[in-house]
């Protein structure tokens, strides 16, 4: 594999945004994107000499957008809008995160259409290739004229301001600079709008949420299809005509799944002509419910897919035309929908998962010793393991409800209506972590339910699950202490461990 991604402007993939974050892949880019980038400044450097006034060229920001900047004091200008939007609080954004915002932004500012110089865009590159990450933190931002405190953190280093992440260390921004070979920039006319304009922010975060859920969706299906046969339950609701006359192809594919990983268990045709009926529905409809999150997580994708490679800039330039236009690019309400129903669909990944883990433990339906272990009583079992869960399904109840709905005016109405994007795709995330919790819970009490069909086994697909979760926890004979091993399960599923490609390995 190449150390090298060359970076077409314009055509990330979402896979090829794996590629470079998971292989730490240095970015060149594309030759053919310099012209674009001279004839987009050489645009905004005609403005200037013609005298025009254009709004962030040579105009104040948000409601001081009537204030006209005479030319000499056009680079403080831009270096002032940096400095004072720099205003952001919380916890520092994550290095794979901020790794990916940088991605973006260099995709962004080279299409051509921010007006702003090569070296502006090198810079960039060169803290990306050399993992210098600017210390953003991960509040302040509206989600409309873009990411403007967030990202205002990130262009501080190019000043020689700020402070910025190396190999996890916090260390200043000079000598970041210095590690990445470079040295402050000084802001050229409209430069700095470019940097802090944008969506970047919003949509790094809701983009690496989607990659995770994607992995937490695979360990669903299979901590599922485990719960099916530790409760005894039958795999004829997965039955392919029952979900083709339905039609949804999200619900034919997830359904295929499970009768693919359930396929030869010895639990599963030891009772197959049973007197029981039917399941609950948290086992019967999962075809149904993952199916359903599926399509969502389909509709995430294809939406920031084209997001990754918009342009979130105000005011654009269209050099071929010699027109400088401003519009509302920067408004990220179609990445706020979309972390909405990122968030649905990971509260009914953990809320689905807390139903089977009750069921479970619950004596009375699993017909498993109660709280999945003998001697119930003296042993509690996974009778507070599932009030983490639930606890945890509940938390993400909360945090489902919609931020797109949420709008607070700023800049003095100026700005009226703003998204939200950013805390819309940031709180994912917890959830994330609040669903890995609860499916590293499901996969314990799944396999410590295997435990007592023992001669019978499960398939050999999902054998291979039992087998890799006994690898670091062993089965439950007696109560101890348990949170270490949701925590070891836990790192296991983040560590792609349960996928459903893993099994086909």
């Amino acid at each position: 594999m190449s150390e090298h991604f060359i970076l077409q402007p314009g055509q990330l993939s979402l896979l090829s945004i794996k590629q470079i974050l998971d292989e730490e892949l240095s970015c060149v880019l594309a030759e053919n994107a310099f012209e674009l980038i001279r004839a987009s400044h050489q645009t905004v450097k005609k403005v200037i000499d013609e005298k025009k006034t254009v709004y962030g060229i040579n105009t104040g920001f948000g409601s001081l957008a009537n204030q006209t900047i005479s030319s000499d004091c056009l680079k403080e200008l831009q270096r002032n809008i940096v400095l004072s939007h720099a205003c952001g609080t919380g916890k520092l954004l994550p290095d794979d995160v901020v790794a990916l915002i940088l991605l973006l932004k260099i995709n962004n500012l080279s299409q051509g259409y921010s007006g702003v110089r090569l070296e502006l865009i090198n810079a960039l590159i060169a803290l990306f290739n050399h993992k210098v990450y600017p210390c953003i933190p991960s509040k302040g931002s509206v989600g409309a004229s873009g990411d403007l405190v967030p990202l205002a953190h990130l262009s501080l280093p190019l000043l020689g301001e700020g402070e910025v992440r190396h190999q996890g260390q916090v260390i200043s921004a000079e000598e970041g600079l210095k590690l990445a070979g470079l040295k402050p920039l000084e802001l050229e006319a409209k430069e700095g709008l470019a940097l802090l304009n944008g969506l970047q922010v919003s949509t790094a975060l809701a983009l690496s949420a989607l990659f995770i859920s994607e992995t937490l969706f695979e360990t669903a299906i299979i901590s599922g299809s485990l719960s099916v046969d530790a409760a005894s339950g039958s795999d004829v609701p997965f039955d392919d005509r029952i979900h083709q006359i339905r039609g949804h192809q999200a619900q034919i594919s997830a359904a295929r799944m499970y009768r693919n990983l359930l396929a030869g268990s010895q639990i599963r045709e030891s009772h197959r002509y049973c007197n029981r009926v039917q399941d609950p529905y948290s086992l019967r409809c999962q075809p149904q419910i993952m199916g359903a999150v599926l399509h969502q997580m389909e509709f995430v994708g294809q939406t920031l897919q084209v997001e990754a490679n918009a342009i979130s800039d105000n005011p654009l330039v269209f050099a071929e035309q010699g027109d400088i236009l401003s519009g509302g690019n920067f408004h990220g309400e179609i990445i706020a929908m979309a972390a909405d129903n990122l968030a649905l669909a990971l509260s009914e990944i953990g809320g689905s998962a807390e139903r089977r883990i009750a069921l479970l433990i619950d004596k009375n339906f699993s017909g498993l010793p109660a709280f999945l272990v003998r001697e119930s009583g003296l042993n509690s079992g996974f009778m507070i393991a599932h009030v983490t869960a639930a606890s945890c399904a509940s938390d993400n109840k909360a945090l489902a409800h919609p931020h797109s709905v949420d709008s607070l005016p700023t800049s003095a109405n100026q700005e009226d209506h703003v998204s939200m994007a950013t805390s819309a795709a940031r709180r994912l995330h917890e959830m994330i972590d609040n669903t890995s919790t609860i499916l590293a819970i499901e996969l314990l009490a799944a396999c410590q339910g295997l435990e007592f069909h023992k001669p019978l086994k499960t398939s050999p697909q999902l054998d291979k699950i039992y087998q890799s979760v006994r690898s670091v926890v062993k089965e439950y004979d007696k109560d101890r202490y348990f949170a270490p091993d949701i925590e070891k399960i836990k790192k296991k599923i983040l560590d792609k461990e349960f996928s459903l490609l893993t099994l086909t390995n």
